[in-house]
């Protein structure tokens, strides 16, 4: 793989991940009174609060990701939300109906997955086709 796929694969790669989260997000705003619920439903506090941190976690980190500014700080953090929302509604050892363990556990290691991806993002940055790759280059040129 040339410098160019690679540089073209990491950005395509960072709007996959960065996809999940905004459409998430989004759907979370269309949605709020059932999200609501849903978190109502597994016991969390003050809910609509939790949403709207959750909305603004997933729109904004995955924007970030999405035109590639501070990219590892939005994978960081994205990474962290990713802990508690996964043990707490995607743990398949929660229930002891078949079909539900199986969906859950699909959940659960789609996450494990898109958190895999977001460890890639924290530690290679992202790429030459992003904002930060741009600003530094900008920043060269006008020292040199």
């Amino acid at each position: 793989m040339n410098q160019t796929q690679q540089n073209v694969a990491a950005l395509v790669g960072r709007i996959l991940v960065a996809a999940v989260f905004v459409l998430s997000g989004i759907n979370k705003m269309v949605d709020f009174a059932g999200t609501t619920a849903l978190m109502n439903s597994v016991g969390l506090p003050v809910a609509e609060l939790l949403l709207v941190i959750t909305i603004l976690i997933e729109v904004g980190a995955g924007m970030m990701l999405v035109i590639g500014w501070q990219t590892r700080t939005a994978a960081l953090i994205l990474l962290l939300f990713m802990i508690p929302v996964t043990i707490v509604f995607h743990n398949p050892w929660a229930s002891a109906e078949s079909a539900v363990v199986q969906q859950q556990m699909i959940h659960f290691l789609k996450n494990l997955a898109i958190m895999g991806g977001l460890l890639n993002l924290l530690a290679f940055g992202a790429g030459a086709y992003s904002a930060e790759k741009r600003r530094i280059t900008n920043i060269a040129a006008r020292l040199g």
